[in-house]
C-alpha cells in the first residue's frame, strides 16, 4: 500500500483491538495490528496515514505497564488514543491518570463540550460504551477537553495542531452508537484516507504478487472444502493455472455427501486440478476406541499429514505450499497478551513436516473472514457456497462426543442435516454464524409407537458471532425447535431426545469438543 494509504494499529491487549481493525477495513481503508512491541523504526517503515493506539487491561501507573516511543509524537502523523491508549497520551504530555472512584462499565451518555474535526456529525449525548478502572484527573498540557460523561469529566481530548486525540470510550464497538461515525472521521478528515481498500483492489494487487513468486512454478493446496482454502485455491489458480495441484482428503468425518458435492462442484465450475483421495478407513481405524477429544485432534492432524505428504510427494517439482490462514489467527500469534494456555488444538491443519520443503504462500493472512468472502464473491463462488458456516477441521469428530463409530457418524450427519436444512427453510441460516448437531454419549429411555426405547440424545447448537472469538446462543422461536426435534426424531434411526444448547462463549466454547 502507498504512503498515506494505510492506519497502523498499536495493541495493548485490549480485547476488542481486532474490531478496531474490523471497523477501519469496513469503510474499506487498509489497517494493521501490531503490538506495543513493534519498534520505532518499523513505524517509520511502515508508514501509516495515521495510528490508532488500542485500550488494554493494566493501569499506566503498573510496574510493568506496556509504553510506547514518546518519538511517535513527533512525526507528523495524526495519533488517536482509545481508552488506555488516550491514558498513555495524557502521562506522556503531563496529564495525570489516577484510579476512578466510581469504575466505569457499559454504557454512558456522551456530552460533547467542543465539536473538533473527530465529532463532526456525530450527534450529542449519544451513547458510548465505557470499560476502564482510571481516569484522567489533570489534563495535559497542550489539550482541550472536548467531551465528557457523568463519572469521565476528561472522556474526550484533543490537541488540534498535533493532531493527537484521545477517548475515554471505546469508538469500535457496536455499543458505541455514533462510534463508526467518529472512526471514520479520523481516518477521512484528519488522516486524509481514500476508501481504496477493495476486493476488486485486493485481487489484482495478489494475483500480481503470486505471479511474481511463482510463475512458471508448481503449488500444492490442501482443500477442504471450506471457504478459506476454495477462495485461495481460485486465486492462486488465477496466477499460475495448472501448476496449482488440489488434493482434498476425505477423512470420513465430513457432512453428509460433502467430500462428493466439493469435488464435483470444482471440477464442473472452476476447472481445477483436482485429486480425490478416499481415507476415511484410515482416519476412522486410527480413531477407534479414542475418547479424549485433544487426542483425537492430534490423530486427525498426523494422518491427514501423512496421507496429503503420499500424495504430495508424486509431485517432487513442486515448491510451493497454499494455506488458508486469516489474520486473527496472525494477531494472535503475536499477541501482546503472551502464551495462552492452550483450550485445543488449532482447528487448522498445524505444522507440515519439514521434510516437506515447501515454502509458503498465505494470501489470506492479511484478511478477516468476511473480507475472504468478499473475495470469494469477486472470484465467482456461489453465494450459498461463500456463506457457509465454518467447519471445525477435525470436522465431525469433535461432535461425536466419546468413541467414534461408523453408526454414531451416520446418526450423526442425518441429524445435522436435517438441522440445516429446516434453518434454510426458515430464512435463519445466514442470521447465525455457526449452526450443528452433536451427538452425545448419553442415551435415555423413550417411547417409540407402543415400545420403550433406549436410544441416543442429540444437543443442537447454533451461535450469533462476528469472529467466533465471543458467542451467544441464536433465540429461536418454541416452535421451530419442536418442528426441528419431531422432524430429527421420526426420520432418524437412534434418537429419541433432542436438547438445545443455550450456553455463550465465554465460559463455553462454541464447539462442544
Amino acid at each position: 500500500m502507498e504512503h498515506g494509504k494505510k492506519i497502523l494499529i498499536i495493541d495493548f491487549g485490549s480485547q476488542y483491538t481486532q474490531l478496531i481493525a474490523r471497523r477501519i477495513r469496513e469503510s474499506n481503508v487498509y489497517s494493521e495490528v501490531h503490538p506495543h512491541t513493534f519498534s520505532f523504526d518499523e513505524i517509520k517503515e511502515f508508514d501509516p496515514a495515521g495510528i490508532i493506539l488500542s485500550g488494554g487491561p493494566m493501569s499506566i501507573y503498573d510496574k510493568d505497564a506496556h509504553s510506547i516511543n514518546s518519538e511517535i509524537f513527533q512525526l507528523g502523523i495524526p495519533v488517536l488514543g482509545i481508552c488506555y491508549g488516550l491514558q498513555l497520551i495524557a502521562s506522556e504530555f503531563g496529564g495525570r491518570v489516577e484510579p476512578a472512584i466510581s469504575k466505569e462499565y457499559g454504557k454512558a451518555s456522551l456530552e460533547i463540550l467542543i465539536p473538533t474535526e473527530l465529532f463532526n456529525n456525530v450527534k450529542n449525548n449519544s451513547t458510548v460504551w465505557m470499560s476502564h478502572g482510571d481516569y484522567i484527573t489533570k489534563t495535559p498540557e497542550g489539550f482541550e477537553v472536548t467531551a465528557q460523561t457523568e463519572n469521565s469529566p476528561v472522556c474526550a481530548i484533543s490537541n488540534s495542531s498535533k493532531q493527537i486525540y484521545g477517548l475515554q470510550f471505546h469508538p469500535e464497538v457496536v455499543h458505541s452508537l455514533e462510534g463508526k461515525k467518529i472512526l471514520d472521521n479520523f481516518i477521512f478528515e484528519i488522516c486524509k484516507c481514500k476508501p481504496e481498500w477493495t476486493p476488486k483492489y485486493f485481487l489484482q494487487n495478489e494475483i500480481e504478487e503470486i505471479k511474481n513468486i511463482a510463475a512458471g512454478k508448481k503449488a500444492i493446496c490442501a482443500l477442504s472444502g471450506g471457504v478459506d482454502s476454495s477462495v485461495a485455491a481460485i486465486l492462486v489458480s488465477k496466477a499460475i493455472g495448472d501448476n496449482l495441484i488440489c488434493i482434498h482428503v476425505d477423512n470420513g468425518l465430513m457432512r453428509k455427501n460433502e467430500s462428493a458435492e466439493i469435488v464435483k462442484m470444482f471440477e464442473e465450475n472452476f476447472n481445477l486440478h483436482l485429486i480425490h483421495v478416499d481415507a476415511s478407513e484410515m482416519f476412522l481405524g486410527r480413531l477407534k476406541g479414542v475418547i479424549d477429544p485433544e487426542e483425537k485432534r492430534k490423530i486427525i492432524g498426523k494422518t491427514f499429514i501423512e496421507v496429503f505428504e503420499k500424495e504430495a510427494e508424486k509431485f517432487k517439482d513442486a515448491d510451493f505450499l497454499i494455506q488458508g490462514t486469516l489474520y486473527p489467527d496472525v494477531i494472535e500469534s503475536v499477541s501482546v497478551k503472551g502464551k495462552s494456555a492452550t483450550i485445543k488444538t488449532h482447528h487448522n491443519v498445524g505444522g507440515l513436516p519439514e521434510k516437506m520443503n515447501f515454502k509458503l504462500i498465505e494470501p489470506f493472512r492479511e484478511l478477516f473472514k468476511d473480507e475472504v468472502r468478499a473475495i470469494g464473491r469477486e472470484l465467482g463462488l456461489p453465494e450459498h457456497f461463500i456463506n457457509r458456516h465454518p467447519f471445525p477441521g477435525p470436522g465431525l469428530a469433535v461432535r461425536v462426543l466419546g468413541e467414534i463409530s461408523k453408526r454414531n457418524l451416520d446418526i450423526l450427519r442425518e441429524a445435522d442435516k436435517i438441522f440445516i436444512e429446516e434453518l434454510h427453510k426458515a430464512n435463519l441460516y445466514n442470521e447465525i454464524w455457526q449452526g450443528f448437531a452433536v451427538i452425545l454419549p448419553v442415551q435415555t429411555v423413550g417411547v417409540m409407537g407402543d415400545a420403550r426405547s433406549y436410544e441416543n440424545v442429540v444437543a443442537l447448537r447454533a451461535v450469533v458471532s462476528t469472529d467466533g472469538m465471543t458467542a451467544d446462543w441464536f433465540r429461536f422461536e418454541p416452535d421451530f425447535l419442536e418442528n426441528v426435534s419431531n422432524k430429527i426424531i421420526r426420520n432418524v434411526k437412534g434418537i429419541n431426545r433432542v436438547v438445545y444448547d443455550i450456553s455463550s462463549k465465554p465460559p463455553s466454547t462454541i464447539e462442544w469438543e
